[in-house]
């Protein structure tokens, strides 16, 4: 499956090492969470990737359109979580140098690597990734590199890499598009066409995750300046960053980056309006979000269905516990019938288990992480159904990704509901981001039909939840992703950044 041209044609590396980690998280991520999320190397990488609509897809398509001999190495990925241990920076770098390395002759890397690493040692670990990687291969070696919409970009990583470009949409439904971009700026550098110059803005500002809907005002018309800007045959690419605003780091926020063709005065002037179009757009970035009690009222007083409510201090994609109970609570306290709630929580599995399908589940679920995101809320039903918690997503889906998997998981039925929408909580082994629907019909639950779904989530669950939600209601719940950056103590922040109030 290696895709292989003639001798003469340029030999592209492909690779990725990515992570979105949140500093406030107490949940660390080794090298066994890339192994559980995604770690393939060489051939297993087409294999895995080749079809997704991952930016990983994208190279891979990307080699073929432009006529690479294309060079897998490791492509690693591991769910959002608490910071990055070293010992796996170190492993997962090493290794991809020394694939790297031992490739015989290479003209360039594809280079996957989400932009919100961090580390105890290394608040950018992306950026230290490109440096281990620069100083391998040398200062004239093309590294293109890809970032997620969320990145918190270091200039340090600009001036490492040769161009860098980012998703231009949240929910992230141009993942393989952006891989595709990606390559060809590499073709164009590595014929000759181009000589790239890079040039990186950063607006002093939080760019609160409630705005980064791409879709709408106000990001909406600055996105559509950058995909403007790329038709300009003299600027490569135009990325625009909201930032990730978990992350206690000296870059943490939004970025502008504009590569152009041997103009960097192009480059810094496009970056600079663009960031100063985001700093225009301040007054458009006042929230009031209900809390719990309240959201759940509004959701059954609708008179649409289903009710989406967004749980955003959970944000399972933003790397918290999955385990958040504050809207489940209010559920069970407000006698709502015909919810859907998914709680990761390898106990409760178990208990379910022992139960057997049809018997009786009794006993505590979530809140078990930690006591930030909410208390353990007892719990009675009838276990629904046991199965491996595997299904795939064939649609352009927020992450890009296939294959999912959430471990053995049970869903049981809760007293209270209808025939036709009962009461559904789904306990998963593993944490799995809402970006598809598929979790759930994988689970025999027909979402459209429900009065309430409960979506642990920020603004990527839309590209899956959107089309059959009557309502959307964002929920202002406690957690390790909570909107109200006041609920946090920052410690790295480059001072005086606006939205921190």
């Amino acid at each position: 499956m290696f895709l292989t041209a003639t001798s003469a044609a340029p030999r592209v590396a492909i690779g990725g090492i990515l992570h979105e980690s949140n500093s406030f998280s107490n949940l660390a991520t080794d090298r066994a969470a890339f192994e559980q999320g995604s770690l393939k190397t060489g051939e297993a990488i087409v294999v895995e990737w080749g079809e997704s609509k991952h930016e990983v897809g994208g190279y891979i398509a990307g080699a073929r359109q432009f006529g690479f001999d294309m060079v897998p190495t490791i492509v690693a990925q591991a769910t959002p979580a608490g910071p990055v241990t070293e010992a796996a920076l170190n492993s997962l770098t090493s290794e991809l140098i020394s694939r790297l390395k031992n490739a015989g002759r290479l003209d360039g890397l594809l280079l996957a690597l989400h932009g919100a690493m961090v580390t105890e040692k290394y608040p950018h670990a992306d950026a230290e990734i490109t440096r281990r990687i620069r100083e391998a291969m040398g200062p004239q070696f093309p590294i293109v590199v890809t970032h997620d919409f969320h990145a918190n970009i270091s200039p340090e990583i600009v001036r490492y890499s040769t161009a860098l470009l980012t998703y231009k949409t949240c929910p992230h439904v141009d993942q393989r598009e952006r891989g595709i971009k990606a390559a060809e700026v590499m073709s164009r550098i590595l014929s000759h066409k181009a000589r790239a110059t890079q040039a990186i803005v950063k607006p002093p500002m939080l760019l609160n995750i409630c705005f980064h809907n791409t879709n709408r005002p106000p990001l909406e018309p600055i996105v559509e300046e950058t995909r403007r800007l790329e038709k300009n045959p003299k600027i490569l690419a135009a990325s625009f960053s909201g930032g990730y605003q978990y992350a206690d780091v000296p870059q943490m926020g939004p970025s502008v980056v504009v590569v152009t063709d041997n103009d960097p005065e192009l480059a810094q002037k496009q970056a600079q309006r663009l960031a100063d179009m985001l700093w225009s757009k301040r007054d458009e970035m006042k929230f009031n979000l209900p809390d719990a009690a309240e959201a759940v009222r509004r959701a059954m007083a609708s008179s649409t269905a289903p009710v989406v409510l967004v749980e955003m201090g959970d944000n399972i994609g933003g790397g918290s516990a999955g385990d958040s109970t504050f809207i489940l609570a209010e559920l069970l306290k407000q006698k709502a019938q015909g919810w859907v709630s998914v709680i990761a929580d390898e106990t409760a599995v178990r208990a379910a288990v022992r139960a057997g399908i049809g018997g009786r589940f009794q006993g505590k679920v979530g809140g078990k992480r930690d006591r930030i995101h909410g208390e353990p809320v007892e719990i009675s039903g009838t276990v629904r159904l046991i199965y491996d918690g595997k299904f795939v997503e064939t649609e352009i889906r927020h992450g890009g990704q296939r294959y999912h998997d959430q471990g053995l998981t049970a869903v049981v039925e809760v007293p209270g509901g209808t025939d036709v929408a009962p009461n559904l909580l789904m306990l998963t082994t593993l944490r799995e981001p809402p970006f598809s629907l598929h979790q759930l019909y994988s689970g025999g639950i027909q979402p459209a039909r429900q009065k309430i779904l409960v979506v642990k989530a920020a603004v990527a669950f839309r590209a899956a939840y959107e089309p059959i939600a009557g309502e959307i209601i964002e929920v202002d719940t406690g957690g390790v992703t909570a909107v109200n950056p006041r609920r946090f103590t920052f410690k790295k922040l480059r001072p005086g950044l606006w939205g921190m109030e």
